[in-house]
């Protein structure tokens, strides 16, 4: 009995499991700021997140289509711009907001996609959620206006990147995520070495480095995978909706960053309007297995 039960439970510590770890791993990282800025944060978080999962996953055993290499290439450099501007929107504003702001990506295309009636109710939800986050007049605590745009350009390419994602969706998970990566961190690393130079290399700075990535990259994908053989698509779609109240809180206990009572509510509001999305999305075939590698963390 007791097995029966972990069965059940595995896949959704899994999930609990992955969303921590991306919270922690952003949180870590943003303490590297002082040191090598949002460009070189992102250069060694994605940088070393291609190396690590190169070595896991080895995808230069696989066999490539030439279609699907133009694939990879467009959904690898979504993926590095969406990591780029959600790092730089860190830098003015708090993290459960950030993540909260570019979940309204994955929310437009899925809701673009979708003529249910019902989705009307979670495009509301969304709206205010973002209304009471965007520094439109006097919320009692305005966020910085630059923040926010990287955010919402973020959101932006995390909806190109679920659109090319599921180009490559046939590909094995390993082998579209590894190269979908490594073409990330040759699209941000460049304007890391720019920012940073050799700050980059300084040992202290690499560990740290290495430690996001393993955080953030290597052990969630590892976790979703196991939650993806056991949970419905839309099941996972929902666990995965707490992520910016996680990042909330996580950016409070760490980061000590404050939110005021209405962007609480609006966080609610938008995780709301995710979790009632993937409820009542149709049922596609999985995307690849690299929500663990997204700007939400």
């Amino acid at each position: 009995m007791s097995s029966h039960r972990f069965h059940h439970v595995l896949p959704l510590l899994a999930v609990l499991g992955s969303v921590t770890a991306l919270g922690l791993g952003t949180s870590i990282a943003k303490q590297l700021f002082p040191l090598v800025g949002s460009l070189g944060t992102t250069a060694l978080r994605v940088g070393f997140s291609a190396l690590l999962l190169l070595l896991i996953w080895r995808p230069w055993r696989w066999a490539l289509a030439p279609v699907d290499r133009m694939s990879l290439l467009r959904y690898g450099v979504a993926l590095g711009l969406m990591n780029l501007l959600f790092y730089m929107s860190l830098r003015t504003i708090p993290f459960g907001i950030a993540v909260a702001i570019e979940f309204s990506g994955p929310l437009a295309v899925a809701l673009y996609s979708s003529r249910k009636p019902v989705d009307f109710v979670w495009l509301v939800l969304a709206i205010a959620g973002l209304a009471l986050l965007l520094p439109f007049g006097d919320t009692g605590q305005a966020l910085d206006v630059v923040g926010v745009l990287y955010a919402l350009a973020a959101a932006a390419f995390w909806g190109a990147y679920i659109v090319f994602g599921k180009r490559v969706g046939h590909l094995h998970a390993g082998h579209s995520v590894a190269l979908g990566l490594t073409v990330a961190a040759m699209t941000v690393v460049p304007f890391g070495i720019w920012h940073a130079g050799a700050a980059l290399l300084e040992p202290r700075t690499l560990l740290i480095g290495l430690v996001v990535a393993a955080i953030s990259s290597a052990i969630p994908i590892s976790l979703e995978m196991v939650a993806l053989k056991r949970l419905p698509q839309e099941a996972f779609g929902i666990m995965t909706s707490m992520e910016p109240a996680v990042a909330a809180l996580l950016g409070l206990v760490m980061l000590n960053e404050q939110l005021t009572p209405a962007q609480w509510g609006a966080i609610v509001l938008i995780m709301a309007a995710a979790a009632g999305s993937a409820f009542t999305a149709r049922r596609e075939p999985p995307l690849p297995v690299s929500a663990a590698v997204t700007g939400g963390a």
